[in-house]
């Protein structure tokens, strides 16, 4: 299965726009998002092109396909407007012969394991800033932020196809 994986949109139409252009040409079936999809949160700047009602519409348009977890700054006055369920703290998909965690990372990440072993994945947002590392015998992802990237990183997400993840760079 080929899916795209995203975190940290925080109501950027401009960088949603990009995504939601990235994901469709690349024939993903799936587009998996890490959280915090709506508002920018007390300690971000304003995203570039912030407007969170057209980042709805911009999801929605693709509700069917979307899996996401929750993030800090994702409410239930998020998910009255979003066509998708959001409010999830965590939730596990198997990638080859490999379960993955997946999570915002704000409570359990790279840094806080949950109930994982060697072998298994963590997939998290919430740093804004990219990984692939392996910790303790376990796989550390994070797509780094679609929106709002730290420490030099780009603006992007990444993409998984037959065991192999792809950074995806949205500008």
């Amino acid at each position: 299965m080929k899916i795209m994986i995203a975190s940290d949109i925080h109501g950027s139409e401009y960088y949603a726009k990009l995504l939601i252009g990235a994901y469709r040409r690349s024939g993903a079936q799936r587009l998996v998002l890490l959280g915090d999809l709506l508002y920018h949160g007390p300690r971000n700047e304003l995203p570039e092109g912030y407007a969170p009602k057209k980042v709805i519409e911009l999801l929605n348009s693709a509700a069917d396909e979307i899996l996401c977890v929750r993030g800090n700054c994702d409410t239930e006055v998020d998910q009255m407007v979003l066509d998708f369920p959001i409010m999830a703290d965590y939730a596990v998909i198997f990638l080859g012969d490999r379960m993955f965690y997946l999570t915002h990372g704000h409570k359990y990440g790279a840094d806080n394991f949950p109930n994982v072993k060697p072998g298994d994945g963590i997939i998290q947002g919430h740093t804004h800033v990219p990984m692939y590392e392996e910790r303790n015998g376990v796989l550390c992802i994070n797509p780094g932020s679609v929106s709002i990237p730290k420490e030099g990183s780009a603006h992007q997400c990444m993409l998984y196809e037959n065991g192999a993840f792809e950074v995806i760079t949205l500008e």
